[in-house]
This record gives C-alpha cells, structure tokens and sequence, in this order.
C-alpha cells in the first residue's frame, strides 16, 4: 500500500489518531507534537510546513504512521521494514529534505539506509535513547536536602539560561526553543526548580498530557552541583505533580551515552520500554538543525 500523507493535523489525527493512542508510551513524540501543532497551528515549531502520513490495510486498519515537523527529522512509529524503505522513497520523491530519522532502532537504520540510497545522504551516528514508562514512583534514599516548587515567571531569566545551557550539551537548536517551552510550560506549572539553602539548584520539566501520557524532561543541573541527588530529587517532584494533574502514566527519555542517569530513573520506578535512536544526514537542508527535542538526553545531573 502507498503511503497516504496530508499536511493537515486533524486529517492525520482522524486517520491515524487511534493507532497511535493504542501505544501512547511509544508514540510519546508524535501524540505530543501533533497536540502542539493543534494549539498553536503549523508553524508551531518555527520551520516549514509539517508533513504526516499513515498506512493503512485494506479494511482500513492503520499499520504504520509518520510526523515531519521541521526543523526535527522525521519521526516513525513501529512499522516493517518494507513501510520504513518505502516512506524513504516517497519522501525523497517528494524532495522533503529532514534532518535525519527519530525511531526505534531497527527501524530508523533501515530508513537511513532507504534515504541514502534515494539521495546519497548517508547518515551520521546520532543519538542513542531509551524510553522509559513509570511503574511505582520510588522516593530517593536518602532524598536530598532542598524542596521542589513551581517555576514561575520571575524565574524566566534563570530557566532561559539553564535551558540553554542544556540544549548546548545536548544539541540544540538555540534559544528560541528555550523561550517557547518556558512561556508555554510556566502557564500549566510545566517546570519545577528544586532549591537548597534557599536557590535553585536543578530544574525539571514535564509535558501537558496528551491520551494519558506526560512525559518529563528535560532535567538540568549546573556541573557545579552535580553528583548530590538535586536532579533525582527535581524528576520526582515534576512526575507527581505530573500524576497530580491527571496523567495516567509518565515517560521519560535517557541518553544510553549517560549510564547515570539511566541507573538513576531505574531507581526512582521507571521501567524501560524500547530503544530509539536519532540518525543526522550529511548534506541535509539548513532547516533541520538536530535531534528531535522531545526525544534529547533527558538529564543533565
């Protein structure tokens, strides 16, 4: 089957919106864009105009779908291998230029491998991440010293900085992006600063629900206080303020690069789910300028 694509979100959504809510863990990223997209229109994440596109049998039944938001690569869901090589060709037939693949591992080298076939851009190694569901939400022991409070606007200057500090360790794309999640996030209570000896110490960040789902990141901690639980001690307090807004269940991504963390949230009750991987392509168009944000490290602490 050929795969049906649109530019309209709520086209996408009435296709494939309950395919991709039957895996809310898994489909984290697209759920999330596509309610932002909803909200604030197309150009919501300041690059040209997104793309989606889902297959389908027969009987009607979606198997497989899409996002393209630029300027983040292209995001898959679980699909054969046949779908992920095919979409590859109709992308590149179409002159879509992303900056790389966002999918479980097998399933983005095999459209990496598609692509450069297509085009010639071969793809550099990107980010590995894991993602992670909550089961029981476990305290630290022994919890730090210091206690969580919601960010708010006299904070902005301190969480500017602080998220842009961690896009430059973990990719960016730069400051806009800083100042559209912390004038969004601090409207809903989506940024929490954990304090110690009265100043804040780490921040931790969470996603409005979308089909159930908040996901939480990113988690930023100054080096220079690093290695004393603040940024444990800030993912708590943002999932149960996360699971005290409503959300059903909570989802977390972690660098693979960073055993640390990944031990870290192991600890606190999240369980892993599945591997993704964030592949760049050489020669790719200036629009699409790193990883997909949703899905960078989640923690700097």
């Amino acid at each position: 089957m050929a795969w049906q694509l649109t530019e309209d979100v709520e086209t996408y959504l009435a296709a494939a919106g309950g395919f991709l809510r039957a895996r809310p863990a898994e489909n984290t990223v697209i759920l999330t864009a596509t309610a932002a997209v909803r909200a604030r229109g197309p150009g919501a994440f300041g690059g040209s105009a997104p793309l989606y596109g889902w297959q389908a049998e027969p009987d009607g039944a979606v198997t497989a779908a899409f996002m393209h938001t630029p300027p983040f690569p292209v995001v898959l869901t679980a699909m054969a291998d046949a779908h992920a090589a095919g979409l590859a060709a109709t992308l590149a037939a179409r002159g879509r230029q992303p900056a790389g693949v966002n999918a479980g591992t097998g399933i983005a080298a095999v459209f990496a491998a598609a692509w450069q076939d297509h085009t010639g851009q071969a793809a550099r190694p990107g980010i590995r991440m894991r993602l992670y569901a909550l089961g029981h939400l476990l305290p630290l022991d022994p919890p730090p010293p210091g206690q969580a409070r919601t960010a708010a606007a006299e904070d902005t200057a301190l969480l500017l900085a602080w998220l842009d500090a961690f896009q430059h360790e973990a990719g960016p794309p730069g400051p806009a992006e800083s100042e559209r999640m912390v004038n969004d996030r601090i409207g809903f209570g989506g940024l929490v600063l954990w304090e110690h000896c009265g100043r804040p110490v780490s921040l931790a960040g969470r996603s409005r629900a979308v089909a159930g789902q908040a996901r939480i990141g990113p988690v930023y901690t100054p080096p220079d206080l690093r290695g004393r639980g603040f940024g444990g001690a800030a993912t708590v307090a943002v999932t149960r303020v996360a699971l005290a807004d409503g959300a059903e269940g909570v989802v977390l991504f972690a660098d693979l690069a960073n055993p640390a963390s990944n031990t870290l949230y192991q600890r606190l009750g999240y369980r892993p789910v599945s591997d993704w991987t964030v592949l760049r392509f050489t020669g790719a168009e200036p629009e699409a300028r790193g990883g997909a944000v949703s899905q960078r490290r989640t923690s700097s602490g």
